[in-house]
Formats: C-alpha cells, sequence, structure tokens
C-alpha cells in the first residue's frame, strides 16, 4: 500500500473536513485517548484549520481514499487551554508552530507515515518563520484498567524528531471517555523542539 501526501492549505483545506473529523474519531476511540467523539463536535473543532490562512493539513491517500492526517496551526491561533499551558514556561507561544494531531488507520501503521506527517508540518513551520514545533499527549496512569498490554508509547519515536517533554508545560483538555456519561478533563503533556 503506497501512500501519497498533500500538504493542504487555505481553500484546499475544505474538501478534506469531513473525512479528518470521521478519521478523529475513529482513531481517537483507541488507547491512550478512548475518545467518544461525534461528528458536529469535530466539524466545529475544525473549523480554525478551514479559517487559519497559516494552517495545515496533511492528508495521506490510498487511492481516493483518505486515510490519515496531520495537522499543525500557529499556537496562538489553537484553542486557548494550549497557549495557556506555556505560561510562565519561557517560551511566547506566538513563535511556536502547534502540531496538532496526526490520525492514521491501523492498516496503514509502518510506512514512515509518521515522519512524513511531521516532515511537512515542520517545513510548513518553518517557511511560517516559527522558532520551535510542539505538540502535547494525554497523561494516563500506568495502572489505566483500559490500557493494553502491548501498548508501546511513542516516546521513543519523537525524542528521535527531536522533541522532548517541556518540563510543567501541560494543557488540560477534556472530552467523554468511551463508556462514561460525562466529559472530564485530561492532561496533555508538551513536547518541543527547535526548528
Amino acid at each position: 500500500m503506497s501512500l501519497r501526501y498533500e500538504a493542504l492549505t487555505g481553500s484546499a483545506i475544505t474538501p478534506v473536513i469531513a473525512d479528518v473529523a470521521a478519521l478523529r474519531i475513529r482513531v481517537f476511540r483507541d488507547w491512550p485517548y478512548l475518545y467518544d467523539g461525534d461528528l458536529a463536535y469535530e466539524r466545529d473543532y475544525l473549523r480554525a484549520y478551514q479559517e487559519s490562512p497559516r494552517a495545515l493539513i496533511v492528508a495521506a491517500w490510498d487511492g481516493e481514499a483518505v486515510v490519515g492526517a496531520a495537522t499543525g496551526l500557529p499556537l496562538s491561533e489553537a484553542d486557548a487551554e494550549f497557549a495557556e499551558a506555556f505560561a510562565g514556561s519561557g517560551h511566547d507561544p506566538a513563535e511556536i508552530f502547534y502540531c496538532a494531531e496526526s490520525v492514521l488507520l491501523p492498516e496503514y501503521r509502518g510506512q514512515r507515515a509518521g515522519h512524513r506527517f511531521f516532515d511537512l508540518r515542520e517545513a510548513h513551520a518553518r517557511a511560517l518563520g516559527f522558532r520551535y514545533s510542539a505538540f502535547c499527549g494525554v497523561i494516563r496512569p500506568e495502572d489505566h484498567p483500559a490500557r493494553p498490554r502491548d501498548y508501546r508509547p511513542l516516546d521513543v519515536f519523537w525524542r528521535k524528531r527531536g522533541y522532548a517533554p517541556l518540563e510543567g508545560v501541560v494543557a488540560h483538555f477534556t472530552w467523554r471517555d468511551l463508556g462514561d456519561a460525562d466529559e472530564s478533563a485530561k492532561p496533555l503533556q508538551f513536547w518541543i523542539r527547535s526548528l
């Protein structure tokens, strides 16, 4: 399965919004996010990418089907919770490009899509003049009952890409976990690298 990648900006983002929304719901149902999402929320969330001239969606295609996507936009244009996490960190959110998410259907993993997603987002951030690239990942307890026995965190991959956790920079974002009646806040650790 050979994937084709497109770095989309501006009006080119609009045709893939529904596909990216569906991918987020499907992929984030799995550990560690356990996200019980809905399409209306997803489309609203992704509107920021349609409205920002500096936003980017990298789409991974298998033929005519979008099977993966990675998103990014200036941290100052992301949800306020993410920029607020940097208060007192010594990092100016205006200098940071936020790599929001990477989602890929399981059957397409292992083909270096993760590297391609980061390569294209980092190149976009450099072209816009950002000093840093950052993303965050949910923090779950080691003994969480839904944690798969064979789960391997992506920390090694992220470190090989030059990212490191930024001590004390943790955002809190709410969503409903699978099986829960209500939303709850989850901590998300920020990782950062110089561009």
